[in-house]
């Protein structure tokens, strides 16, 4: 089936990336080559809505987390785990790396994973007593449920957006097993903008008026049929 598409695109992407469009459409080269384009120009759209939650996350838990330990550099007499120290460390690193030194707190926080943050709301030994009850509980003002259900959503979100942003297919129908945390491109759009109005319900209505995600969606029908280009 590989073979039906443009040697050019097999070369530029793989043959073993474009197997996954292949079979999620049916072994048409021409849809396959049509859901590339759309994945791509779905991700695209998803940047910004991923972009406004990221930030406001990982500001959102700094400052709380400044404000119970009563430093900027609160990683340093918080119970970080040996992996959450070496992921400050490997952020110190980078920074100074670039010519920073002694790293500055705003570049740590900006060279810090998405992992990292989501951690601080896991169940990892002493992190709910140590994070979440004193602390990271705050970030999130406009949640009122249990910690466990927000750190689920947030490991969907963390799953979406390393598709998102190492551009991997976003559609379950290019995988043929999905992990548990998938979210399907509806649903992962959904739930930026459910955890993203826990932080701040002003932000996420100022950026639903901006996102275009919507409009790609409901054209995605139309760009595998070849009635509209993709646009990224």
């Amino acid at each position: 089936m590989a073979n039906d598409l443009p040697e050019w695109m097999l070369r530029a992407f793989s043959k073993p990336r474009m197997a996954a469009y292949l079979r999620a459409a049916g072994g048409d080269p021409q849809v396959a080559m049509r859901l590339y384009w759309w994945n791509m120009e779905a991700s695209a759209a998803l940047y910004g809505p991923l972009h406004c939650l990221e930030v406001t996350l990982r500001n959102a838990l700094h400052d709380v987390l400044t404000q119970h330990h009563g430093r900027p550099d609160w990683w340093a007499s918080a119970p970080l785990s040996r992996n959450g120290f070496r992921l400050v460390d490997e952020a110190r690193g980078k920074v100074e790396r670039s010519g920073a030194v002694p790293a500055p707190v705003g570049g740590i926080v900006a060279e810090l994973t998405l992992g990292f943050w989501v951690s601080l709301v896991s169940g990892a030994p002493g992190y709910d007593r140590g994070f979440w009850v004193p602390a990271t509980h705050k970030a999130f003002p406009y949640y009122s449920g249990r910690r466990k259900e927000l750190h689920d959503r947030l490991m969907s979100l963390l799953w979406f957006r390393n598709r998102v942003m190492h551009h991997e297919p976003i559609d379950h129908r290019c995988r043929p097993r999905c992990p548990r945390w998938h979210l399907d491109p509806a649903a992962g759009h959904d739930t930026i903008y459910r955890v993203m109005g826990y932080l701040s319900p002003e932000l996420a209505k100022e950026a639903q008026v901006m996102d275009r995600f919507p409009r790609v969606l409901a054209g995605r029908g139309d760009a595998l049929r070849g009635t509209r280009p993709p646009q990224f």
